[in-house]
């Protein structure tokens, strides 16, 4: 795979040794085609709405559920074990408090997301009982996204939607960590001193393309069912547009989200 094989060589053409350098460099294509989807440059503009942050929420929990419950069950292996931040990074009880301001408390019983998401979903459940070393490639594209590019992301978000709060916005926060830059230098310090075998290494490059392949397919998903639902919904009206707006079509495109957060986070640079 020639991006892999790029992946490897620094501007010098030399090898290059770390693993987080590596992972740069192999999904750097991913993140161009990440950052011109067309959410992605309306979430830049400014153009998020309360409809689409609400479903950006659910997709989030479910994604960082499925990692956060893989992490900690191998928080003791050798490859996990050097990059697992609990205390500093945890997302999902920021996800669970942003999702009871916004839907309530039955938040639970509203979150309905696409195909796309649960085949996120399913392949972190798959590596972190088979090949939990992979881990290493979602966590790092996600949580050092959420340092970077998260940031001003979350202040996009509050601005277009019109908070006057930090409510409803906790995902964006880290109060386990005092400064980005800093811990992002020793998570990556951590992740490169992670004793892997050549092969496993190449697997785990392979994992972080697949990561934003995932992303950005969960991307599409998000807007092609929030474009269906907004021209249907312009198309009825009376009795007509009460009965859709109870279908399950409606309803899957409320609960639809995308891990836009991170993916356009990372944009921003690692």
């Amino acid at each position: 795979m020639e991006t892999l094989k790029s992946a490897r060589k620094g501007d010098s053409g030399e090898a290059g040794s770390d693993l987080s350098e590596q992972i740069k460099a192999a999904t750097k294509e991913n993140h161009i085609r990440a950052e011109n989807t067309q959410l992605m440059l309306s979430y830049q503009k400014g153009q998020i709405t309360l409809q689409q942050y609400k479903v950006l929420l659910c997709s989030l929990y479910e994604i960082y559920k499925a990692l956060e419950e893989e992490l900690d069950r191998n928080s003791s292996h050798p490859a996990v074990a050097p990059i697992y931040f609990p205390q500093e990074l945890a997302r999902l009880e920021s996800l669970e408090n942003d999702l009871e301001y916004f839907f309530g408390q039955d938040w639970e019983k509203r979150v309905v997301v696409p195909a796309a998401t649960q085949r996120y979903k399913q392949r972190l459940r798959k590596i972190g009982q088979e090949k939990p070393e992979l881990l290493v490639a979602h966590a790092y594209t996600r949580y050092l996204g959420d340092l970077s590019g998260g940031q001003v992301l979350g202040k996009i978000t509050q601005k277009s939607l019109g908070l006057s709060s930090k409510e409803g916005l906790s995902f964006f926060s880290f109060p386990g960590v005092s400064s980005p830059n800093r811990f992002k230098q020793l998570y990556r310090s951590r992740m490169n001193s992670v004793e892997l075998t050549e092969e496993e290494k190449a697997a785990v490059l392979e994992e972080a393309v697949e990561a934003f392949e995932l992303n950005i397919q969960v991307f599409d998903d998000l807007q092609k069912m929030l474009s269906i639902a907004a021209e249907t919904d312009q198309s009825k009206s009376g009795v007509g547009a009460a009965r859709f707006a109870a279908s399950p079509v409606l309803q899957l495109a409320v609960g639809l989200c995308v891990a836009l957060a991170t993916v356009g986070a990372a944009m921003y640079g690692k």
